[in-house]
């Protein structure tokens, strides 16, 4: 996720420039019983959906806007400044008589003490919501993912959001929302939503005073709305997680100390569309974007967050047992991020069934010749073409769950083939190691990883310590009792 190669991200909303002037005050004007602002610094930004936008840029998305702004200064300033991040606002349609959205904050001891809103919060016509519907059909195959930062300006009317949901279902590209208002119903049928305590509250119509009262405002909503799954963000709770014809998952804070919530909404729909236009399973995102929230909640002002500071803190906690399980393709990603830092990757493989002392020590031992360990997991069909029909006694998501709970392993990935030949290509390890009385010469993938100057090591197995000497124990003592 360092990079994210060819991800292609739309972004649809309310845009408009959050203006701060920042000054010192210790005088009252002598023209009325008002304070007396003197201005030291002044600074312009992205706001709205911008800095849904901004989140993605420094996450390294390709992104792409649709929206609609006023033509006038404002509009020009801020097309202006997406095309210095290499926006491609090709989607933006400038309305004579419109107002861009501005928002002037005034700051002094570090307190806001004023706002000034300039803005249009007018619908768009039929015209204007058609145009930006036909946007996004005529391009929906060059997008992965499609963000929706509705803040009740207008851009985001009923028809422009049946409309951009009906597309990405037919499509297959998932519809991600940020939620504003009283009334859902708009944003039936889109992939996701991200509604707050309050907003799911409020829309959900279940004041929530329990963990069971959110649980089922969360349930309510998700199936009411027809949603794939819903983020319920919880503030210094954490953030819980609905998903169809699953169980609720709840993920505990990430963040040590809470300077500033602006923006962390954003932060979130950015991180989970990321995550899922690299291939992150809804869980595995909605994972990473708690872990985004609380470290921008730790900045001051509306703030981004970068994907080495997101796995930068991943890995300084213990991570669960489900954020290590990878397929193969979210593997390669996450291991490109390790090379870049230069870490050596150990790899190993095996069936795992039945995990024993040996076991821990042998992988253990591959641990410490590297600095992180990727263990490949044959899969239920592929032990019982080697073992036999008998095996595995423990099916492969319970042994992936086990061996995922040892701390000397980083990533475990399960494969389906007799060998892990295509695993290994895929994870390219420096160091392949190999258990028991093998030589160099008969592991499998020696060739492929020398070819690139890596090598292979062969580690005793802990003697009288083996899965068929513990099944024949039991067996045994089962019988005599």
């Amino acid at each position: 996720m360092t990079h994210l190669p060819g991800t292609r991200i739309l972004v649809v909303g309310d845009l408009m420039l959050d203006e701060y002037v920042w000054g010192r005050t210790d005088r009252i004007s002598p023209e009325a019983p008002v304070q007396v602002v003197e201005v030291q610094r002044e600074d312009l930004r992205l706001g709205g959906a911008g800095n849904v936008i901004n989140n993605l840029v420094v996450l390294g998305c390709r992104v792409s806007v649709a929206s609609v702004v006023g033509d006038d200064a404002d509009g020009q300033v801020l097309r202006q400044m997406l095309s210095e991040k290499n926006i491609d606002d090709a989607g933006i349609v400038a309305v004579p008589g419109r107002t861009t959205s501005r928002k002037t904050r005034i700051l002094a001891s570090n307190q806001q003490m004023l706002r000034i809103d300039r803005e249009s919060r007018t619908p768009v016509n039929d015209d204007q919501g058609r145009v930006l519907v036909d946007f996004v059909r005529d391009r929906i195959d060059q997008f992965q993912v499609i963000l929706l930062s509705d803040y009740l300006k207008g851009v985001l009317s009923e028809e422009v959001l049946r409309g951009i949901i009906e597309i990405g279902r037919e499509k297959g590209v998932p519809v991600l929302v940020d939620p504003k208002g009283n009334d859902y119903q708009k944003y039936r049928g889109a992939t996701l939503l991200t509604p707050n305590r309050k907003e799911a509250q409020v829309a959900s119509g279940i004041e929530i005073r329990s963990e069971t009262d959110l649980v089922e405002a969360g349930r309510t909503l998700r199936q009411s709305l027809d949603l794939d799954a819903l983020v319920l963000t919880r503030s210094e709770e954490g953030m819980s997680l609905f998903i169809r014809d699953g169980d609720e998952i709840h993920l505990p804070t990430e963040a040590k100390e809470v300077f500033d919530v602006t923006g962390a909404g954003d932060t979130v729909l950015s991180v989970l569309g990321a995550g899922l236009a690299c291939g992150f399973s809804l869980e595995e995102a909605a994972r990473l974007s708690n872990v985004a929230a609380g470290i921008v909640v730790g900045k001051v002002g509306t703030s981004t967050v970068s994907a080495e500071e997101i796995f930068e803190t991943v890995g300084r906690s213990h991570r669960d047992s489900d954020l290590k399980i990878k397929t193969r393709d979210v593997l390669s990603v996450a291991l490109e991020r390790e090379r870049e830092k230069g870490r050596r990757i150990v790899f190993t493989n095996g069936c795992f069934d039945l995990l024993h002392a040996g076991h821990v020590q042998y992988l253990q031992k591959a641990r410490r010749l590297g600095d992180l360990l990727v263990l490949g997991l044959n899969s239920d069909q592929s032990v019982q073409r080697l073992k036999g029909p008998k095996r595995p006694l423990i099916g492969e998501n319970e042994r992936a769950h086990i061996l995922a709970a040892l701390d000397c392993i980083d990533y475990v990935c399960l494969f389906d083939e007799d060998t892990p030949l295509e695993l290994i290509r895929a994870v390219k390890p420096d160091i392949l190691v190999k258990g028991g009385d093998y030589s160099p010469e008969g592991v499998v993938g020696k060739e492929i990883v020398e070819s690139y100057g890596g090598r292979v090591e062969i580690i005793e197995f802990v003697a009288g310590k083996s899965t068929t000497g513990l099944v024949e124990k039991i067996l045994q003592q089962y019988r005599e009792g």
